[in-house]
């Protein structure tokens, strides 16, 4: 994509400079399209922001802001005062055209399709609607890249999810100064969520606009490669990341870094990739953002919730059937990001556990592993944006969720399901013996090469018989021999166990250290001989029909019995497939009969084929019978060859005496030759015998060695379960520590808070026994520290109150509070005020009594009382 600038009136045009090269459709306009949402304030930043657009600036605007639905809009009248562009109230199937501004009429929600704006009645309540995020996804789906989202001034928190949306798509995202907005929540939201490119008050948003614009975009050009010296300064930029992070992104798709690299080049203006590397090398900040933009990820709860609906229904009933009452499933999710899938996931599974299992115990366990350390705080914290009522049903949300100020919380009961730690999924051990392991849009961008190494790594975490949950837009390529689809439209797959010996696993060299002056194979004393084992070779050897067993494409999986009749290896690079190996006169039938076989899933048979020219013809059946058991090789085909025998040669005896004779010197000369023939064949088989004999002997010896091999390997998959174990104990460790951290933070807080009060605090429990007091307390009641769990009525105290036992249980029964003034002893008054104690999750577990000294204040009154008296007295004397 280029950008074209007219250095006249700064007129911005991006133009496409090969139709090949563009990735939107081919309808769309090549002038960049601006969504710009508000709501509360929204309207004084609008008249800011277009008061500094040029006239012929090129671009066009649609703004989506929250409206009255019962009043008629006067916004676009407003606009026009402060812009010299063309104001629109939008119309359905209206075309944008350039330097034209087009604003969302009340009530509706609008969407975009190849640059034409179409209107929607609204689904959703009112105060539940989202029309910011509703525009800004289909304005990321319709002009990916050239995508643009601008948040300005509002309450709540609309935007921030079709931003993350434009983001994925490689678009732009620019957000108000918060200062400078009347109301900052919807600019604050965008950018505690990361995804602000640019932030800067709402009249220079537009310059700063048109100077990203101008930046021209030349990286990742199609077709066009990068030159020797661009090269290298990738190259560098990856090992400047790898240093500062930790993280190797060389081994994701060119694609998306260049274009990650480009945008941040754009917000800086700058305009060579070395330049960059220089920036990055000065500002440290810089690599710690570039890192942060390379890791944008789309998520949200039960997103495609037909697939959710499938695992709740299908997938988890399924896992629970193999699980004794009080099983206890494990589960993975990699690049988690916030936590909304393993969230999800948790949620699914209390649902059908509930639904199909009601009356068992059965427990998960779930690992959310991401590379960035934000998110992962994010999603332990486990609070959400009100926005996410949008993405389930309400009765969930009111289940799993809990309504705070700034959001949603997710319940306890589905917090403790997961435990959260940041991992690099390529370089770090695999968790293990998984019963479910979700790994969505995460493929996408790495490059195929490192996903054929991480296949592998899923099919050993996971258990027999184990779920695989995939992006939408991924798959498991070749990998039909480790994974069985259970639903291919939703990305589900089942763990196949696999006969035929796996490549060994590529393992970081972390993982699997080698200790110096430990060889990697231990010797072991070969086996004894197993007498069924060696009649059954024996009998597939010289007994059984030749036979090749092979993928559904053909590609040769195993041999049985001697094929070199019917199958040599073909000229050239070595090719295993049985099409290119079939001899002559094979190849067409075989061909046929196995394409017939797979149709039909059965067994196919061609008899009496042609194989061989001249002398050396012969005949042969062939049968092609694709597989359904055993499991582990269901999908493969079975291919037989069977010899036929030549049929009999019948000698003619009325032939004349002369021809006869002639032909019994040809037929004792032909008995000569068969004889030679057989002797030779004779010599042939006994040499053949010979050879076999030393083959046998040769494959016992491989037979011992790959049995060593095979118990090496046992070895090494015990500690590397061993490392996994460590790890997993580490992760939990770790997440322990960062919430017994929290926690000694929040009791410090506590004290503090209620220590400088000087209000004196008991908490008791449901039952009125002391569960905890604060400083000051033992001044009112004889307290020991030791008398934390004893009933506080078994406490002396200098308040006159006896009923306070009484009043407490009543507030315990009707969940009112109580407040009087009760006196002490020793003349001091107190305001006691007794009030329920309610937990998080909005449960009453005891109640909370507070006794503030108002001696002073008593003091007072009484001394005004007694002015009062004489005054009064004065008077009637």
């Amino acid at each position: 994509m280029k950008v074209r600038i007219n250095p006249e009136n700064t007129e911005i045009r991006r133009v496409e400079s090969d139709p090949k090269e563009s990735t939107t459709h081919p309808g769309l306009l090549t002038f960049p399209i601006v969504g710009i949402g508000a709501s509360a304030g929204g309207l004084e930043a609008l008249e800011q922001f277009l008061r500094h657009v040029t006239e012929n600036c090129g671009m066009a605007f649609v703004i989506v802001q929250h409206l009255d639905p019962t009043h008629k809009g006067i916004m676009p009248e407003l606009l026009q005062r402060v812009t010299g562009m063309e104001v629109f109230q939008a119309k359905d199937r209206m075309k944008v055209k350039p330097d034209c501004v087009y604003v969302i009429p009340p009530n509706k929600d609008m969407s975009i399709l190849h640059g034409v704006l179409h209107l929607f009645e609204p689904t959703a309540a009112r105060g539940l609607r989202l029309p910011i995020d509703f525009f800004f996804h289909s304005l990321a789906d319709d002009r990916r890249e050239a995508g643009i989202g601008i948040i300005l001034s509002g309450m709540g928190s609309d935007g921030t999810i079709g931003l993350r949306a434009i983001k994925e798509k490689g678009g732009m995202a620019l957000v108000q100064e918060p200062a400078s907005a009347k109301f900052d929540s919807m600019p604050r939201s965008a950018i505690n969520s990361g995804l602000a490119d640019i932030v800067a008050p709402a009249e220079d948003l537009p310059g700063r606009l048109i100077e990203y614009l101008r930046h021209p975009f030349t990286v990742t050009k199609p077709g066009a490669s990068l030159e020797e010296k661009d090269q290298s300064s990738l190259e560098k930029i990856l090992i400047l990341l790898r240093s500062k992070t930790g993280h190797d992104f060389s081994l994701y798709k060119k694609n998306t870094v260049y274009r990650r690299i480009e945008r941040r080049m754009g917000v800086h203006q700058i305009g060579r990739i070395a330049s960059y590397v220089r920036f990055l090398q000065e500002n440290t900040q810089e690599v710690e953002l570039l890192f942060k933009e390379l890791l944008i990820g789309v998520t949200s709860f039960f997103r495609d919730p037909e697939v959710w609906d499938q695992i709740r229904d299908e997938a988890i009933p399924a896992l629970l059937a193999g699980y004794p009452d009080g099983g206890s499933l494990r589960a993975w999710s990699t690049g988690c990001s916030t936590g909304e899938e393993a969230y999800s996931l948790a949620i699914s599974f209390k649902e059908a556990l509930e639904q199909f299992r009601p009356a068992a115990h059965f427990t998960m366990q779930i690992f959310a592993t991401d590379l960035d350390q934000d998110g992962i705080d994010r999603a332990r914290k486990a609070v959400y944006p009100v926005k996410i009522a949008s993405e389930m049903p309400l009765e969930r949300l009111q289940r799993f969720f809990i309504k705070e100020a700034s959001g949603y919380r997710v319940c306890k009961e589905i917090r403790e399901m997961v435990t959260f730690a940041t991992q690099n999924v390529i370089m770090d051990a695999p968790f293990t013996r998984l019963d479910i392991l979700i790994c969505r849009n995460l493929l996408i961008y790495l490059t195929p090469e490192l996903q054929k190494k991480l296949m592998p790594i899923f099919h050993y975490s996971l258990k027999p018989g184990g779920v695989l949950f995939l992006g939408s837009a991924e798959s498991i390529s070749t990998f039909t021999d480790l994974f069985a689809p259970l639903s291919i439209k939703s990305r589900l797959f089942r763990k196949r166990e696999s006969l035929l010996s796996p490549e060994p696993l590529a393992f970081p060299a972390s993982f699997v250290p080698t200790r110096p002056g430990f060889p990697k194979e231990i010797p072991m004393m070969k086996p004894a001989a197993n007498l069924q084992t060696l009649a059954d070779q024996l009998l597939l050897q010289h007994f059984s029909p030749p036979a090749v067993l092979t993928n559904d494409k053909g590609d040769i999986l195993y041999i049985s019995g001697r094929t070199g009749s019917y199958l040599e290896p073909a000229a050239g690079k070595a090719n295993w497939n049985i099409f290119a190996m079939a001899r002559e006169g094979l190849r067409f039938d075989l061909g046929s009969a196995f394409q017939k076989a797979l149709r039909q899933k059965g067994s196919v048979t061609v008899k009496d084929v042609k194989k061989g020219t001249g002398d050396n013809t012969q005949r042969v059946d062939i049968t092609v019978r694709t597989i359904q058991e055993p499991e582990a090789l269901r999908g493969m085909v079975m291919i037989i060859f069977s010899d036929v025998a030549p049929p009999a040669v019948h000698t003619v005896s009325n032939l004349p005496r002369t021809a006869a004779t002639d032909n019994a010197a040809v037929h004792a000369l032909e008995q000569d030759l068969l004889q030679s023939r057989e002797e030779l064949q004779s010599t042939r088989e006994e040499m053949h015998s010979s050879q076999e004999e030393l083959t046998s002997t040769n494959e016992e010896l491989q037979s011992t060695n790959e049995e060593l091999q095979s118990t090496n390997e046992e070895l090494t998959t015990s500690r590397e379960e061993m490392q996994s174990l460590n790890e997993e104990l580490q992760t939990v460790n770790a997440e322990q520590q960062s919430k017994m951290n929290e926690f000694s933070r929040v009791n410090d807080d506590m004290r503090n808070l209620l220590n400088s009060t000087e209000i004196v605090t008991i908490f008791l429990d449901s039952k009125l026994h002391i569960r905890r007091f604060t400083t000051g307390a033992d001044k009112l009641f004889k307290l020991l520290p030791g008398d934390v769990g004893r009933p506080l009525t078994d406490i002396v105290t200098d308040l006159v109150y006896p009923e306070m036992a009484e009043i407490s249980r009543e507030v315990l029964r009707t969940l009112t509070f109580s407040e009087k003034q009760i006196a002490a002893s020793d003349g001091r008054w107190f305001s006691v005020r007794i009030m329920p104690y309610r937990t998080t999750e909005d449960v009453i577990s005891g109640v909370v009594i507070t006794f503030a000294n108002i001696s002073a204040a008593k003091t007072l009154e009484a001394e005004l009382r007694k002015e009062i008296t004489q005054l009064k007295n004065v008077r009637t004397e």
